[in-house]
């Protein structure tokens, strides 16, 4: 076989572009063939945030200024139309269609990106299943990047509910039917001690943000093994959308141990490991590795985000991990932190302190005692009490009942700080009629469990009853909008998970909230990565909280909405991303020195911009 002669292709590529007339001075980025990088020819590099180098320039985005569209070459014809991150499909301009070779491969007529973008939502729309648009959707981002996060940018609130929860839990039952390309890395049982290697088969080198799952608890839909991959693809198209990190910078990981789903190893058309769950050391060695391979290839400063692990890992896992890497459980610390914010904008409808009132939970996993946790932390430290003297305001009620301290001998550990001493009561309507709550939130992951006479019951109690029913997705909420604000007779503040549409009752339109976390993740990563920093606090989660709460305007109040509206959401991600950097930088756990002098200005240069650019 001839060798490479890697010096050699690199010369004659330059002299290629010379004799094209590229004489430009400025930084000159090739990807090589086997992964290495011809760096820069001229002085004048500029990294992104957190010191990744920006290879695209789509830091830049917002700069008048030309790119060249580097792949291994200059791409260029065809293969420049089926380059999704360069492709812009009838908007190239007649001058980049002589310049890149696609006269004849392109229709004549030229169609800017609003055009298109308004030609695209008009097809979308044509759709009457939403499992329909999220296959369009997730076609048109393998074809044109730029697009697809150009009308999730500007059509948030429509596009949102498609490419995440609720469709998106349909999309994962679906996944081996729908799946077309790969788009993230599936790393299986068969690949241990090869885990290195396989990240190196990932195109991308400068990575920044990783959402790995191993398809355990997706949403409240169960096991569903390898195909859970559509939750790490989502997460990470909404980090892009809506918290501006780069779509380069990201990768989607599913970590195959198998599965306990029979449905799935007795399908024939399972794209997974037909086998059941590896369990005990096996798992954790695999896990280990894959960590261990994970800072190797990637840095300190990667960000780990663990999504849909089942509770008996994710707890452990983040427990592990979080004092030697940068990790986040969005399950367990984004839920909780867009549910506090909730909670602290609702005080100026409810009225007190969160310390003057009392919490119920229906559910007691990850989601409900990382909220919890949470919660107790803000009370203690605004009132400068001990977080276990503040735990005795939150309860919680689990399959068995009430969360009690007679029960402490069968509870799991993370349930152990919530069993208070109290009779023991069996039934939710029971708690809230013993506990008299002035909050119900419900993470149980099981739809119709907030009944008539449990609202009934919050009615009598309060009169402004706080219920957030979070679990996804919709069937499985705990009520919906329409039976919260009938039951209450228009009385409750009401927040899901999924989206409600709005409700006329007796005459008034309530608009419900969601208390989802696509809120915090991506400006919470985006603060991360804009720092540089190296671990996460839990203090980052409470100013994240706390930045997310004072977006709600008092004209949002005065409609019922304890969370502002989605239209605005970049600029909410920019206003977090700074409150979580500037905690950052006081813990002295940021490594991006010096510290920026304006933080939201600083967050939102370091957006991505789906824009098209100009080609020269």
């Amino acid at each position: 076989m001839m060798s490479f002669n890697k010096p050699h292709f690199l010369k004659l590529l330059v002299n290629k572009l010379q004799l094209r007339g590229e004489r430009e001075k400025k930084l000159l980025l090739i990807r090589g063939v086997m992964g290495s990088t011809l760096d820069e020819m001229t002085v004048g590099s500029n990294g992104v945030a957190g010191g990744v180098r920006d290879v695209y320039g789509e830091d830049f985005a917002t700069e008048d200024q030309h790119i060249t569209p580097w792949t291994v070459s200059v791409a260029s014809g065809y293969s420049l139309l089926r380059d999704p991150h360069h492709n812009k499909g009838l908007a190239f301009t007649e001058k980049e269609r002589d310049a890149h070779y696609l006269r004849g491969l392109l229709p004549p007529a030229y169609l800017s990106q609003d055009l298109q973008e308004r030609k695209f939502l008009a097809t979308l729309r044509q759709y009457q299943v939403p499992l329909q648009k999220y296959m369009a959707m997730m076609d048109l981002q393998e074809r044109n990047e730029k697009l697809f996060y150009k009308l999730l940018v500007d059509h948030v609130e429509e596009l949102l509910p498609l490419v995440y929860t609720p469709t998106v839990g349909e999309a994962c039952q679906k996944y081996g039917s729908i799946f077309r390309r790969p788009q993230g890395l599936f790393i299986s049982l068969k690949d241990k001690g090869k885990i290195l290697e396989i990240l190196k088969n990932w195109p991308e080198r400068n990575i920044q943000v990783i959402v790995v799952t191993d398809g355990e608890r997706i949403l409240g839909l169960g096991d569903l093994g390898c195909q859970g991959m559509g939750i790490p693809v989502g997460k990470l198209s909404l980090y892009t959308a809506l918290g501006g990190v780069r779509p380069s910078a990201c990768l989607p990981i599913t970590l195959d141990v198998g599965t306990n789903n029979e449905k799935l190893l007795n399908d024939e058309f399972y794209i997974g490991l037909k086998q059941n769950r590896a369990t005990g050391e096996e798992y954790a060695e695999f896990v280990q590795e894959f960590m261990s391979a994970v800072k190797q290839n990637y840095g300190e400063k990667i960000l780990v985000q663990f999504e849909d692990f089942a509770n008996h890992n994710a707890f452990e896992l983040l427990e592990k991990y979080r004092t030697t890497h940068l990790v986040f459980n969005d399950d367990i610390q984004g839920t909780a932190s867009v549910v506090l914010a909730g909670l602290i904008a609702s005080l100026r409808l409810l009225g007190g302190n969160l310390a003057d009132h009392t919490f119920l939970f229906l559910g007691a996993g990850e989601a409900g005692t990382g909220i919890a946790e949470l919660i107790a932390q803000e009370m203690s430290k605004k009132t400068n009490s001990p977080v276990e003297e503040m735990r005795k305001k939150i309860w919680l009620v689990d399959s068995k009942g009430l969360v009690v301290g007679s029960r402490k001998e069968s509870l799991q550990s993370f349930k152990l700080p919530w069993a208070h001493e109290f009779e023991p009561v069996t039934t939710l309507l029971e708690a809230v009629q013993a506990i008299r709550p002035t909050v119900l939130i419900g993470t149980s992951g099981k739809g119709q469990t907030f009944t008539k006479e449990v609202v009934e019951a919050m009615s009598s109690i309060n009169s402004k009853p706080l219920i957030l029913a979070l679990s996804n997705p919709t069937s499985q909420s705990e009520c919906t909008a329409e039976e919260a604000y009938t039951w209450s007779q228009g009385q409750a503040i009401f927040a899901s998970g999924s989206p409600f549409d709005p409700v006329e009752h007796e005459g008034n339109t309530f608009i419900p909230g969601q208390a989802n976390n696509a809120y915090i993740f991506p400006g919470f990563g985006l603060g991360l990565i804009m720092c540089g920093a190296i671990r996460v606090h839990d203090d980052m989660l409470l100013a994240a909280s706390e930045a997310l709460a004072s977006q709600v305007t008092e004209e949002h109040l005065a409609k019922g909405l304890i969370y502002p509206p989605y239209k605005d959401i970049r600029m909410i991600s920019a206003h977090i991303a700074a409150k979580v950097a500037e905690k950052a930088y006081d813990l002295g756990l940021a490594s991006r020195l010096p510290k920026p002098e304006d933080l939201v200005k600083f967050a939102e240069s370091c957006m991505y911009s789906p824009s098209y650019r100009n080609y020269r």
